[in-house]
């Protein structure tokens, strides 16, 4: 029986170390050839020299265990280093299927105290680094499409955001936009290419990585088994996004954890409220929604964390 991303090539960003490492190497179990993408600085801020190393272990793992892989070790915030990176997939394995945009760093600190920069190089990795290789895939698969007399042909990106944009996060205003920009990229880019055959789709993961070790520092380590934080829960999911399996799913934002995958259902209105004049006043509005908000404590958000049913240990 074939494996089901067999005859399919794929490029996981970010892939040398924890989510993208765990990604690539489930794409190759699962059958694809796969482009392994990491700019190798060992800092979880974008510090220190970048390194070919972190890449080329995880290709070389995969080829020892029978797939087929090559390393890039490109900057995907750099466009042409992102075109770069979509022209070797295509130049090593004839096409690109699958793009699984993971890369990304940490500038964390207040609003009030975010320099310029911290803000920028964030924005950059993660919104831009989407943006690059997003753009460059789906030229390729728009070529292809017109080649074959406007076919669809096979194409899957997979993006990665964050619930930190979802429910908030006090210390880290640049990721939390650049992962809220993220799904907006990924409703436009799902609904720009259906008509060539291509989905796009985002998840929210949660994993015990080099980016989130201070997020879940209170989340203990189970005694035995697996950790319900480690990568290889996240894995599962991004392959089958990338699977014929999952055609029927395009736009969508998934949150995936410890053997939990929840659909998140797209914003809805809360409360309706219409004048009973032309135009409303700040008096009328002062009765309506003063009122509503009463019982709130000033600034609530949900907690994500609570929602979806993750406790501290």
């Amino acid at each position: 029986m074939p494996l089901p991303l067999e005859g399919l090539s794929a490029v996981v960003t970010g892939a040398g170390r924890g989510l993208g490492r765990a990604e690539a190497l489930e794409l190759a179990r699962l059958g694809a050839a796969v482009v392994v993408n990491d700019y190798g600085q060992p800092g979880r801020d974008g510090s220190g020299a970048a390194s070919a190393a972190p890449a080329e272990e995880v290709a070389a793992w995969i080829r020892a265990q029978g797939g087929r892989a090559v390393a890039h070790t490109g900057d995907v915030a750099d466009f042409q280093q992102a075109g770069a990176l979509v022209e070797l997939a295509i130049a090593e394995f004839g096409k690109l299927d699958i793009l699984v945009n993971n890369a990304g760093i940490l500038r964390d600190r207040m609003v009030f105290s975010m320099t310029e920069d911290e803000w920028d190089s964030v924005i950059r990795v993660h919104l831009k680094g989407h943006f690059n290789t997003t753009h460059f895939a789906a030229a390729h698969w728009r070529e292809r499409s017109k080649a074959a007399g406007g076919e669809k042909v096979y194409g899957r990106i997979v993006n990665t955001s964050s619930e930190a944009f979802l429910a908030g996060s006090a210390g880290q205003p640049n990721y939390a936009a650049a992962k809220g920009g993220i799904v907006g990229l990924t409703t436009s880019t799902a609904l720009a290419l259906a008509k060539y055959g291509v989905t796009a789709n985002a998840i929210c993961p949660r994993a015990r990585t080099r980016m989130t070790e201070d997020v879940f520092a209170g989340f203990q380590l189970p005694d035995e088994g697996l950790d319900p934080l480690a990568p290889e829960h996240v894995a599962p999911l991004v392959g089958y996004l990338a699977a014929p399996a999952a055609a029927g799913l395009n736009g969508q934002l998934l949150v995936v954890h410890g053997g939990m995958v929840a659909i998140v259902e797209r914003p809805r209105v809360q409360a309706k409220f219409d004048s009973k004049q032309e135009t409303f006043t700040y008096d009328e509005l002062d009765a309506l929604l003063t009122p509503h908000y009463a019982d709130r404590p000033p600034g609530e958000t949900f907690a994500a964390a609570e929602v979806l049913g993750l406790k501290r240990g």
